[in-house]
């Protein structure tokens, strides 16, 4: 990254929040607006997990606006230095451009704060150190036995070296059917669905698998998942990006921030406050940052849980949106790898049965190159994203959910067909 051209980050992050308030009165650009607009004002000259952010931004603040006033908060967000465009502005330049906004104020931070951030910050910037032999760990959250180990059996085969397997049941002991599964299993604990307990099993599984210092990413997965590509596709989609794939919208609806406590401040602003689905992959530098935390863990735990306040909020769903959208957002994807469908408009996401697959059904899935969220309010407004990989714009996902143990046998026989998508 060019340090005479990007503005130090923090700086960069209060000129992004700043244009969030002023643009609070439009409705979103359309993505070709945006994507173009980026492009021109930005010239490549930002990696690509800013310009994620960035996009992802002006996506939140920006609506059926004019081009000339997007151009405006672009350029306040990125402003030009040393350019006779400032001039356009005013005859002093670019300083003139700025001396309009309002400063910002800070309030002073608490002592947990200022050392939660300074570990956080030693955390993130520990030079990236590839291992010489990196692998993924697959971590599965499930209640008792996975149904479909034999699948996954056919996914890992031919692979040994580059994975590792961890395997929490919070119900009932595991049986095992394939011999990658044996002996993978974590110590476990009872797990209640919208409880912290959940957050409690993916820290367990974390911390397990950060014991082998070659696990470079680390993806959750339940027991309905199944695996949508080979896996030399998802090894080098995960491996060869340094971007932590977790589901991170901004919901102003009852579903989002109407489950927000006041009981989080100081430390958590409902301005910041997240939600997206809790199956994420994530690289090794977020997976230790979540174990040192404690401090926002701590909000979550006491004061996000079903029925606080005349409130359900959820934390599995709320803490690590919130938390990544505070201590690194440019550094994940906003989005998550594993599909469910949420057509339904129901309390959970569709389940398939047997004779819902097809490989014309798995086709469909693979080929999304967009993330969709929709809000909770009464509006439910639909945000759509490219799924940008390094850049460039890919299919979304790599896993999908949630599969009944019905649908075996025929995911079995059209595995080779359709992971060679």
């Amino acid at each position: 990254m060019n340090s005479t051209t990007l503005l130090d980050l923090p700086n960069l992050q209060n000129r992004l929040w700043i244009s969030e308030s002023l643009f609070d009165f439009t409705n979103r650009a359309s993505q070709d607006l945006v994507n173009r607009t980026l492009a021109e004002q930005l010239n490549g000259s930002l990696e690509p997990c800013v310009l994620n952010e960035l996009e992802g931004r002006a996506l939140d603040a920006c609506g059926s606006l004019s081009s000339t006033i997007f151009c405006l908060m672009v350029l306040y967000v990125y402003p030009p230095q040393g350019s006779s465009a400032c001039f356009l502005f005013s005859s002093r330049g670019c300083d003139a451009f700025t001396d309009w906004i309002p400063p910002i104020t800070r309030r002073e931070f608490t002592d947990k704060e200022i050392a939660s951030q300074v570990v956080i910050r030693e955390i993130l910037n520990i030079p990236y150190m590839q291992s010489e032999n990196p692998k993924i760990a697959f971590m599965f959250l499930t209640p008792g036995t996975l149904p479909f180990e034999k699948l996954w059996e056919k996914f890992f085969h031919g692979h040994e070296g580059k994975f590792t397997i961890y395997v929490h049941s919070s119900q009932e002991k595991a049986v095992h059917h394939s011999p990658y599964f044996i002996d993978r299993d974590v110590r476990s604990d009872v797990v209640v669905w919208g409880q912290i307990s959940m957050v409690d099993a993916e820290k367990r599984l974390l911390a397990n698998a950060l014991k082998d210092p070659d696990n470079q990413h680390f993806i959750l997965l339940s027991d309905s998942c199944v695996p949508l590509h080979n896996f030399d596709y998802v090894y080098n989609y995960l491996i060869d990006t340094n971007i932590s794939f977790i589901d991170s919208f901004a919901d102003p609806g009852p579903h989002g921030n109407g489950r927000y406590s006041a009981h989080m401040l100081p430390e958590i602003d409902k301005k910041y406050f997240r939600k997206g689905a809790q199956w994420f992959t994530m690289k090794r530098q977020h997976a230790l940052i979540i174990m040192a935390d404690s401090l926002y863990y701590s909000k979550f735990r006491n004061y996000c849980r079903p029925g606080m306040d005349g409130l359900n909020c959820y934390a599995d769903e709320h803490y690590m949106p919130t938390f990544f959208r505070m201590v690194d957002p440019m550094g994940i994807a906003n989005w998550s790898v594993t599909h469910v469908d949420w057509s339904e408009r129901k309390w959970h996401p569709k389940s398939y049965r047997a004779k819902d697959v097809s490989y014309e059904l798995l086709h469909k899935i693979t080929s999304i190159d967009e993330s969709v969220h929709v809000t909770s309010d009464g509006r439910h407004e639909v945000q759509i994203r490219p799924c940008l990989w390094n850049g460039v714009k890919r299919p979304c996902y790599l896993f999908a959910r949630k599969f009944l143990p019905e649908t075996l046998d025929i995911l079995m026989q059209i595995f080779s067909s359709y992971t060679n998508i």
